[in-house]
């Protein structure tokens, strides 16, 4: 390659390179304990997921010791229509509803109108009376009765036994048209569906197991029942006004869709848009829909700056801006371990609180992290956690299903901690 040739080629790299980075200009003070400097690492290996193909576009949030030390977007969030990412964006964030829903409950505790040891049945009836599905040997299954009514605390540990409906009795939830985590295209209320789940077997008994599925679904519903209000009102008042969460929500008026990111989906070719029609691996029927189902286990909309203000709440022990607004003790109640190491089946060193997972033993997990670090992660492959030890709230959020074998989430966390200099 003649000097000449190579110039231009440098020049169309830089631009390529360039145009994957939504720059955002942050100082970071040393006495923050980050090298911003080190931290432009991530600038440099997220340009490279964007340019081969492996992202659409995504948002990196890093907020330590009180302060965004960084906040980047890098790509597209349309890569057809060309549309730059940027910190605005809006995102499907799946089972990042969970937490948030999660101490919704944890609040109407506060306030004297249950309590987490309660017989879900006491707030909706049909809870009163479940099922399991138990296997029989040689084949097939039989349905018995509940040993115990499922409790709040069940659901907020996701031990009540409810899947998400693809376990051994599979069919009878598939017959019930109840199956996955995908709510938005459903036009009657959550309640009504929480109380047709109730009268299909479980797919464990309650307590006896850690079984992911519609337990923070049935959280939501009992909201409604106990506050008096839907579940959007409820967050609203009680939740997003409070911590500036102005960008989140269950679904977006039409003249917003153009913040919503694209959904994508990777294949060994690299990512192709998702389909406009379909449910959990589709667009979504997020901005023109029903609008009646609102999901606590996997509905909401949100920015990484909305939920990075929402987990300065918990880091802050319950308090944003000056404002208190749960104690520190419920705080600490949530972050607790309730499902053991050896019960929580997805991570190493890892248990289970009231709506997070938990770090355990960091030498089991083998990341880097700390002990008492909390978080978890929704299906369009976004994830988030909140480290104590460090002080440390990382948000991160993208839109890929299925996301293949990209290992963008442990790059980030390397990346995140490599920057840390105190």
């Amino acid at each position: 390659m003649n000097n000449l040739k190579y110039h231009k080629f440098l020049l169309i790299l830089v631009a390529v390179l360039s145009s994957c980075v939504n720059n955002t200009s942050i100082t970071v003070s040393e006495t923050l304990g980050v090298s911003k400097e080190r931290l432009e690492k991530i600038n440099e290996k997220w340009a490279d997921y964007v340019s081969t193909n492996q992202l659409a576009g995504a948002v990196v949030y890093v907020y330590r010791k009180g302060e965004v030390v960084f906040h980047q977007a890098f790509g597209q969030s349309d890569v057809e229509k060309q549309t730059p990412m940027t910190t605005e964006s809006i995102f499907r964030i799946a089972s990042q509803s969970k937490a948030i829903v999660s101490l919704g409950v944890m609040m109407l505790q506060e306030d004297g109108k249950l309590f987490t040891g309660d017989p879900v049945g006491k707030y909706i009836e049909e809870f009163n009376e479940t099922t399991v599905a138990e296997p029989i040997e040689g084949g097939g299954y039989r349905v018995v009765p509940a040993n115990r009514k499922i409790t709040i605390q069940d659901l907020l540990t996701h031990t009540s036994g409810l899947g998400y409906g693809y376990g051994l009795a599979s069919k009878e939830w598939e017959n019930a048209s109840i199956q996955g985590w995908y709510f938005a295209h459903r036009n009657e209320p959550i309640l009504s569906t929480v109380k047709r789940m109730a009268l299909l077997p479980l797919d464990a008994q309650p307590g006896s197991a850690y079984v992911y599925g519609y337990s923070t679904d049935v959280l939501g519903a009992l909201i409604e029942v106990v506050s008096g209000q839907t579940l959007d009102e409820f967050l609203e008042e009680r939740i997003f006004k409070p911590l500036n969460m102005s960008n989140t929500q269950f679904y977006l008026p039409l003249e917003r869709q153009g913040q919503l990111a694209t959904v994508y989906a990777y294949d060994s070719s690299g990512i192709k848009r998702a389909p406009d029609e379909g449910t959990m691996e589709s667009q979504g029927h997020y901005v023109e829909g029903p609008k009646m189902s609102f999901s606590g286990g996997a509905g909401l909309l949100s920015t990484a700056q909305d939920y990075g203000n929402f987990l300065q709440l918990f880091l802050n022990k319950g308090v944003f801006n000056n404002n208190r607004l749960v104690s520190r003790k419920t705080i600490e109640l949530m972050t607790s371990v309730y499902v053991q190491d050896e019960l929580f089946p997805w991570t190493n060193g890892t248990g289970f609180g009231l709506g997070f997972s938990i770090s355990e033993d960091v030498g089991k997990r083998a990341q880097l992290g700390s002990v008492g670090e909390f978080g978890w992660g929704g299906a369009y492959h976004s994830t988030y956690w909140v480290d104590p030890a460090e002080e440390l709230v990382v948000v991160y959020l993208t839109q890929l299903i299925p996301a293949g074998d990209i290992d963008d989430h442990q790059t980030l966390r390397n990346l995140i901690y490599q920057a840390i200099t105190d």
